[in-house]
């Protein structure tokens, strides 16, 4: 029970502000490190790539997009991490992002001067969506040794589930690839997944969205084969609620620490959501897309190596983090995000997404 106390204490300091070593007692130091997500809601320069459909944010494109708003937008997703880490008292060890265009958004993000100090490295591969929007993991290369990463393509090859589409539809498809990035962070071995698995629209799409969480699970089981005791995070925009076939059952992800078993992951923010927690509001209806999962490696770890914190109300293993600056405080959309743009209209707002993010311990 001192151990658990100790941990919960811990974790509680950082979240409030103590820093990268949360002293509990006289006599105990335990390291934390944040590992976390947010979806940057089309972070698009104002350039065409060839061969994308980003048309609408161009100078002269439906959504007017200027330098000028292309650099709000990069101030305020910059204000937003920089939010996090006075919160924390430190910056994200590892950030998975997503709706980013390309590399150059993150260069001119990690650049700016509210956080420039956190030296953020990145890792991003340009993938087949049409749009143009993948996903990316910014890492501070003075906790996290990248050791190699890897695109995994999106493919409907060796899978059990029935999909909808026809196999022309299926060699026709297109959405983003999934990031994996394996380093060390303290000498252990970790593998980060950053999916933004399919599309919701037309209310399709259910299938494919297993799809994704069956190959992020079954990429991770390789690896926990190749390399026993990997700790394994997979984290993103779902598209899906934890609750979802994507996650409860393509990748096993369990309530409870109890329920873990060696072949599951702990998916922390699906007691969040039954207790009416949120990261974005779709259709009018409060939901967790944005949702990180740990392997059973890292949920139950043995005594003194990396191991996932309660950190909020000493019994929720993730926070969706919010500030006042991020949500809308007045109007129609009252307590949602406040995102970039409304009702077609540039509001200068943030994302339509909260960020997330677990602290881990040893």
């Amino acid at each position: 029970m001192r151990i658990k106390a100790f941990a919960l204490l811990a974790a509680l300091a950082l979240l409030f502000g103590c820093g990268p070593a949360a002293k509990v007692s006289s006599n105990t130091v335990r390291e934390s490190q944040i590992i976390g997500f947010y979806n940057l809601e089309n972070l698009f320069d104002t350039f065409h790539d060839e061969g994308k459909n980003d048309y609408e944010y161009l100078p002269d494109g439906g959504n007017q997009w200027t330098e000028a708003k292309y650099q709000k937008k990069l101030h305020n997703m910059a204000r937003v991490i920089a939010a996090m880490k006075e919160d924390n008292g430190v910056w994200h060890t590892v950030l998975g992002v997503s709706e980013i265009e390309n590399r150059h958004v993150l260069e001119d993000l990690v650049a700016d001067e509210q956080i420039a100090a956190a030296n953020y490295q990145i890792v991003h591969y340009d993938g087949p969506d049409r749009r143009g929007v993948d996903v990316a993991l910014l890492y501070d290369p003075t906790k996290f040794t990248l050791l190699e990463s890897e695109s995994i393509p999106f493919t409907f090859e060796g899978s059990a589930i029935k999909f909808d589409m026809t196999p022309e539809e299926q060699a026709n498809f297109r959405t983003r690839d999934i990031l994996m990035c394996r380093g060390l962070i303290g000498g252990e071995m970790f593998a980060f997944y950053v999916c933004h698995l399919p599309s919701r629209l037309g209310g399709k799409g259910a299938d494919n969205r297993a799809r994704g969480g069956e190959i992020a699970y079954n990429h991770s089981r390789t690896l926990m084969e190749k390399y026993p005791g990997i700790k394994c995070v997979i984290m993103g925009d779902m598209n899906d609620n934890p609750t979802d076939p994507s996650m409860a059952v393509y990748m096993r992800g369990r309530e409870t620490l109890e329920e873990v078993g060696p072949e599951d992951y702990f998916s922390p923010f699906l007691s969040m959501l039954k207790a009416g927690y949120s990261s974005l509001y779709y259709r009018g209806e409060s939901n967790i897309y944005d949702c990180i999962l740990v392997s059973s490696s890292l949920a139950k770890a043995q005594a003194g190596t990396w191991q996932i914190q309660p950190i909020i109300k000493g019994k929720f293993y993730g926070r969706i983090f919010t500030k006042p600056f991020m949500t809308n405080q007045s109007g129609q959309y009252k307590g949602t995000p406040f995102r970039t743009f409304s009702g077609g209209a540039f509001v200068g707002g943030y994302s339509d997404h909260y960020p997330t993010y677990i602290v881990i311990a040893r």
